[in-house]
């Protein structure tokens, strides 16, 4: 299968550059959409699908299905999923949003941030993006940002999250969890904390799990984004990590210095400037390229590429672990 790519524009060395038609998902897309951005898409069939937040007119977040041929132009459900779940108390739908998705053992997971007494971490099951089973929230409110991993680590389901609170969050860790069946969630253990101001300031006050993480000979690579309280508010950036195959919790690098920051007009206007936002990645493996999938300003939905090497040789040549 081949993955959305373009080139690197000619006199640029960045370790990642974005794709000149960005935004590939307007704010408008569907009828009576506000806003598409920070959603989730992995290769199904000989195409894509993904699951997307698609805030409505009355602001509401809503989450979408929707499926592309070469994953740029998209055909996004206008109908909201309808999970179906086997206790009304959980599959009561308040609101959902930033949603990532992985494939494990024959099934598409998908997690997103779901109103439950607060935000916490949704967690349905698919096979064809039509129908969608839900099952128990992973966590106690409040916590966002919930990540599988697209393997099982020890026999677990493994996933990243940022406990949080249930306000415009000041503050965040990642941590990691296990669970033996997506049910009970334990084995809890904290992964990297927000950098130093003096070290990484643009991860200095938050940090939280991207895409899901991809595996490679030197550990999992971990998109992840970062933010920075500026004198004009939240700027929001993405950077890279490599955590420890076996023990994922374990950093062995981590960029000190960002991949994409918000700096063209469609990150720095919007709904919520100065915002870049990742969410998903596609890769292909005999090529080492990656795409991945990025929020714009709450707003809108870009694309930026690399290559994994380039991408993991950044990662240690700017690792703040060793300054």
């Amino acid at each position: 299968m081949q993955i959305p790519w373009q080139d690197r524009p000619a006199g640029s060395k960045a370790p990642m550059w974005r794709y000149s038609e960005n935004p590939i998902i307007p704010r408008d897309l569907l009828p009576d959409s506000n806003s598409i951005f920070n959603s989730a898409v992995v290769p199904f069939g000989d195409a894509f699908a993904g699951v997307f937040r698609c805030d409505d007119q009355n602001r509401r977040m809503t989450l979408h299905a929707g499926f592309s041929k070469d994953g740029i132009h998209w055909d996004i459900n206008p109908e909201t999923i309808k999970f179906d779940c086997d206790d009304a108390e959980i599959g009561e739908w308040v609101y959902g949003y930033d949603p990532r998705v992985t494939f494990i053992d024959g099934r598409y997971y998908v997690t997103w941030c779901n109103g439950y007494h607060g935000p916490t971490i949704g967690v349905a099951w698919t096979t064809d993006f039509k129908t969608f089973h839900q099952v128990e929230n992973a966590f106690l409110p409040c916590n966002r940002n919930g990540v599988l991993f697209p393997k099982k680590i020890n026999g677990r389901f493994a996933m990243l999250s940022r406990p949080s609170d249930n306000g415009h969050t000041a503050f965040g860790d990642i941590f990691y969890s296990e669970s033996p069946e997506l049910q009970f969630w334990g084995r809890h253990r904290h992964v990297m904390a927000p950098a130093p101001f003096e070290l990484s300031a643009w991860q200095c006050l938050k940090i939280g799990a991207g895409p899901v993480p991809i595996e490679t000979p030197e550990g999992w690579l971990l998109f992840y984004h970062g933010v920075l309280r500026s004198c004009n508010g939240y700027v929001y950036a993405f950077g890279s990590a490599i955590l420890d195959l076996d023990e994922p919790w374990k950093v062995k690098y981590r960029s000190g210095r960002y991949l994409i920051s918000p700096r063209e007009i469609y990150e720095c206007a919007g709904d919520v400037p100065n915002v870049c936002f990742p969410c998903a990645a596609l890769h292909d493996e005999t090529k080492g390229k990656v795409a991945v999938y990025y929020g714009c300003a709450d707003t809108v939905t870009g694309l930026a590429f690399g290559y994994i090497d380039e991408i993991i040789q950044f990662t240690k040549e700017t690792d703040i672990q060793n300054v």
